[in-house]
């Protein structure tokens, strides 16, 4: 369903928008206008008042997965994150206003502070962007749907490694879970 309304009681999320993550090629949606969308959203949601949440990844959940036995499997390393890797990306311009929330799963919900303060503040409705889409972004609207969040997906403003799965999420998954935009309908909405 396409959005609606902005709630008065917006918040925006931004998913895993880091240094480490974004090297890789993104699809279809390429990360130079994912990173673009995501800061026009973050200066528009900052000027109207509304919070702003950035949220990065700091390792995995420790449960085993058939991608983490084959690559054990393998014999291969396991890297060592190079320094930096947690950091925001310069593009979404990070101001000392915004809420700051490290995960160690896929969604920004599970383990962490995010709900609570959310609802703290207030918050009704959350507009979600980042990478991956059918990963981080997916996860975190799945929890934010079954916590009772309004949810709006923002389909520009977030992109994946794999087309398809892009795909699946924006076509079949985030319908069930909320309204979906792209930035240009999500910015006519909140002035």
């Amino acid at each position: 369903m396409p959005i609606t309304t902005i709630d008065p009681t917006a918040a925006l999320i931004l998913v895993d928008l880091q240094k480490g993550i974004l090297g890789a090629p993104t699809t279809p949606v390429p990360i130079d206008t994912v990173l673009a969308n995501a800061r026009d959203l973050a200066a528009a949601f900052r000027r109207s008042g509304h919070q702003v949440i950035l949220v990065n990844v700091a390792g995995g959940a420790p449960g085993r997965t058939d991608e983490h036995q084959k690559r054990a499997a393998s014999g291969a390393p396991t890297a060592a994150r190079p320094e930096g890797w947690m950091e925001l990306a310069d593009e979404i311009d990070a101001q000392p206003s915004d809420h700051r929330i490290t995960k160690t799963t896929w969604g920004a919900f599970s383990g962490t502070s995010l709900d609570e303060h959310l609802k703290e503040q207030g918050v009704t409705q959350v507009i979600l962007g980042g990478v991956a889409t059918s990963v981080g972004v997916e996860s975190t609207a799945r929890n934010a749907h079954e916590l009772g969040y309004h949810a709006v997906l923002a389909t520009d403003a977030m992109s994946d490694r794999d087309s398809e799965a892009h795909q699946n999420s924006t076509s079949r998954i985030f319908p069930r879970l909320g309204e979906t935009a792209t930035t240009a309908e999500i910015l006519n909405l909140l002035v």
